[in-house]
């Protein structure tokens, strides 16, 4: 299955992806019966900055996400 997500944080805006938000949204689905539950592939998750893949395994309860991980930002701040 494939989903589609867009994900607004709170005081910053729009963001290109949230691991925590995708994991919720895929393990919301298959609990609400709109999605069968995904083998070792997981469910594609598309969101602005690319797709996760979520695998909520039967045999532990847990959830897995996999998915590229690339530079988005460098900055600096002054602590005073």
């Amino acid at each position: 299955d494939h989903l589609k997500m867009k994900v607004w944080e709170r005081g910053a805006g729009p963001t290109l992806a949230c691991g925590t938000g995708t994991c919720a949204l895929v393990v919301a689905a298959i609990r609400a019966g709109k999605i069968p539950r995904a083998g070792k592939e997981g469910t594609r998750v598309t969101l602005p900055g690319g797709d996760l893949f979520i695998e909520w395994r039967e045999s532990d309860n847990k959830v897995y996400m996999k998915g590229p991980a690339t530079f988005a930002f460098e900055g600096s701040a002054r602590l005073q």
